[in-house]
């Protein structure tokens, strides 16, 4: 904790965490629609097979010329239930004599169709292009369209575990530029993919990538800047994945060509990867990895892009004495079995994974299930974005004055109660649903960015992106069970947002067992820790002793 010591000697929250903040805002603008890119880039539009009569063009009837469009339709393809053309099957030959009913039904046997032997025919009136229409992803093969939401999770889920432990091992910038690299290159290549099973590939790439450099943005911005700044850091970058949001469903709307918009989300990364060479490792984990001299040499960067000079009062000295304790602890390593051997570790640790399993699944749950609360997918993608933005700089207040663990506590215990209300609400009542879905996107919005600025707080420097390794596969796994939990819709159709409302709820009791960190200094050791916890001991003792 006395690297708050060196960082007011350099600045904690100068020209130099001003623009470290901006450029990770203006990446998570661009990152984070790619976990939302399918409900654009994968979108099923309305479909039909492929019949001779309408889109044979060689095809020359006299019979033919005769009849309209519609009365061709009627004669080549089946009606469903809702008497609507069927989607996946059409006549083995033209049914004329449907043309000649008056009100009256033929029946037509299963042997008089089949399926779509030739393909399908698709409506471009939305979506000039997508991967479905790419790879015929309806019908038969439609499950494959979640196989890609699928790849996108798994790649966050492995991304989390595994790099999160190569971040604490070769630092924070290394793996942000390399991550913001691999995005670049594996979002760029994706819009040329020439077969699905590619696709897939490169999209489990990117979720790789897209949680490394949302994390890591996270820790270089709390590791650089003073503790009554870190929220705000947290908050602005969060902020900015919603912004992606709105600008997501805007850009959607004009660019209707799938690998044209996923090209624009991606090529930026390149850039970002050549113009990240200026960000600062970490120089709090450098100390606390036994690299005092690497430190040194940051935080002297830092402050003379903060116009401070500090050569003669900042030495090697000043940092091995400021930081004697943590050098010290630094010389044990810590494994991910310590994170779980220590019982206050061990707890925080399981605590902050259900309460982000709970954020995560209910955010993701709301999110990509769009089309349950309206018929605009435009306009609903721009209005959950402005609900979450708004959410976000609730968040920031609540977190300032209330603190870290009321507040949090207060979002998810209002959140599950908004969501169990859509379960008694009328499905006619569509505007109303989806103010009340919006509200509710808002504040899972702001619980998510409460949860990650609470939990950054209560985990110490030597093993925080390992930790909040583990943390983020319990949220990978809310995330993919997420659009999973739909399915229970056919026992119970208000039932996925029965689960949704009471985890949420669940998820706010389990918040208030943990500590409050508002304006608190960041723990760097596991023995910060154990020094905190006797500090409280002894503060409540000496409480009940005066009573």
């Amino acid at each position: 904790m006395a690297f708050l010591d060196l960082l007011d000697l350099v600045g904690g929250l100068g020209r130099f965490q001003i623009l470290q903040t901006v450029f990770f805002v203006i990446a998570t603008l661009f990152a984070y629609p790619h976990l939302q890119l399918e409900n654009f880039t994968g979108a099923i539009p309305e479909h039909r097979c492929w019949v001779p009569l309408l889109d044979n063009h060689a095809v020359s009837d006299n019979d033919t010329e005769l009849l309209s469009q519609e009365a061709l339709l009627r004669a080549s393809i089946p009606l469903d239930s809702d008497l609507t053309p069927e989607k996946c099957h059409r006549f083995i030959h033209p049914q004329r004599q449907l043309l000649h009913l008056n009100g009256t039904f033929l029946t037509i046997s299963e042997s008089d169709t089949e399926p779509c032997m030739d393909g399908w025919v698709y409506d471009q009136s939305s979506f000039y292009s997508t991967i479905v229409t790419k790879w015929d992803l309806v019908c038969a093969s439609e499950s494959l369209n979640s196989v890609v939401r699928f790849s996108v999770m798994t790649g966050m889920l492995l991304g989390g575990v595994f790099c999160g432990h190569l971040t604490d091992k070769f630092g924070r910038k290394l793996m942000l530029r390399f991550c913001l690299l691999l995005l670049g290159i594996a979002g760029t290549c994706t819009a040329f993919s020439p077969t699905f099973l590619i696709y897939c590939l490169l999209r489990f790439l990117s979720g790789v990538a897209i949680s490394v450099i949302i994390s890591n943005s996270f820790l270089l911005i709390l590791e650089w800047t003073l503790p009554q700044f870190q929220a705000m850091g947290v908050i602005l970058v969060t902020s900015a994945g919603s912004i992606g949001q709105i600008a997501l469903g805007g850009l959607a709307f004009f660019i209707r060509e799938w690998h044209i918009l996923q090209m624009v989300f991606s090529v930026p990364f390149l850039i970002f990867f050549l113009s990240s060479r200026w960000l600062a490792e970490s120089a709090r984990w450098l100390i606390i990895t036994n690299k005092p001299e690497k430190g040194l040499k940051e935080l002297r960067e830092t402050a003379r892009r903060n116009g401070k000079n500090v050569e003669d009062t900042l030495t090697i000295e000043v940092v091995r004495s400021t930081m004697k304790e943590e050098l010290v602890a630094a010389q044990i390593k810590p494994s991910v079995c310590d994170s779980f051997q220590k019982p206050i570790l061990r707890k925080r640790i399981i605590l902050l994974s259900f309460v982000r399993f709970s954020n995560i699944m209910v955010f993701i749950g709301l999110n990509v299930h769009l089309q349950h609360f309206g018929s605009n997918i435009f306009l609903l993608q721009g209005f959950f974005g402005i609900a979450n933005l708004l959410g976000n700089f609730v968040a920031l207040l609540a977190l300032n004055h209330l603190g870290r663990r009321g507040s949090q506590a207060m979002f998810c215990f209002t959140l599950g109660i908004s969501i169990l209300s859509l379960t008694i609400m009328p499905q006619d009542m569509e505007t109303l649903r989806m103010a009340l879905s919006a509200f509710g996107g808002g504040l899972s919005s702001a619980a998510t960015s409460s949860c990650v600025t609470h939990g950054n707080e209560l985990l110490p420097t030597a093993i925080r992106a390992t930790a909040l390794g583990i943390i983020t596969i319990a949220g990978s796994i809310g995330a993919a069970l997420a659009p999973l939990i739909m399915i229970v819709r056919i026992y119970y159709v208000p039932l996925p947002w029965i689960i949704y409302g009471v985890c949420s709820i669940l998820s706010g009791l389990a918040v208030l067992l943990l500590p409050e960190t508002k304006n608190q200094p960041l723990p760097d050791s596991i023995q910060d820790l154990e020094n905190e916890r006797k500090t409280n001991q002894e503060n409540s003792l000496i409480k009940v002793t005066q009573f």
